[in-house]
């Protein structure tokens, strides 16, 4: 079993009772949060190391770094091997600056994206405008009904309900 599976398994697992389950992640957000406080103080330094290495500079556990990389893995650069990677494969944390924060907002993850340190990244102008195509992607708009006595949408000049509403 890889890393990216046991990780999975372990996060997402039926055996977990909702305590033990809301324990788990409550942790994993803490420990996610301070490692993005870390990268984007640093947005110009692309972090590279195998997962132990980064596990350790993190100062989290093997499991918890493989969820980050799962996590993070949608906004970088260059993607991870993160479906068969092992403690000793090699990744990056290379980041597209607006692709993250975009993903950070589809996430719901409102620690991540509120942190102070998007000031420095990302001006408020461009934070609202990514905040708001992402919720508008979500968005599904329909168009108006067309009423019985409507002209026809078909351009027949005859009223809907004498031609395509028949």
């Amino acid at each position: 079993m890889t890393l990216l599976e046991t990780w999975r398994n372990t996060a997402y697992s039926q055996e977990l009772t909702q305590k033990q389950s809301d324990e788990l992640w409550a942790d994993y957000f803490v420990k996610e949060k301070a490692i993005y406080e870390i990268i984007l103080s640093e947005p110009d330094t692309v972090v590279k190391g195998t997962v132990k290495e980064l596990a350790e500079k993190f100062d989290v556990e093997l499991m918890m770094m493989v969820g980050f990389l799962d996590g993070i893995d949608e906004s970088l650069k260059e993607p991870n091997p993160i479906e068969e990677m092992d403690e000793n494969t090699t990744v990056n944390l290379g980041f597209d600056k607006e692709k993250l924060y975009y993903n950070m907002v589809a996430a719901k993850a409102d620690w991540l994206y509120e942190l102070p340190m998007w000031n420095n990244l990302l001006s408020a102008d461009r934070r609202k405008e990514l905040y708001k195509q992402q919720k508008a992607s979500g968005t599904v708009r329909k168009d108006k009904k067309v009423g019985r006595n409507d002209p026809c949408p078909c351009g027949s000049g005859l009223k809907y309900k004498r031609c395509c509403g028949k």
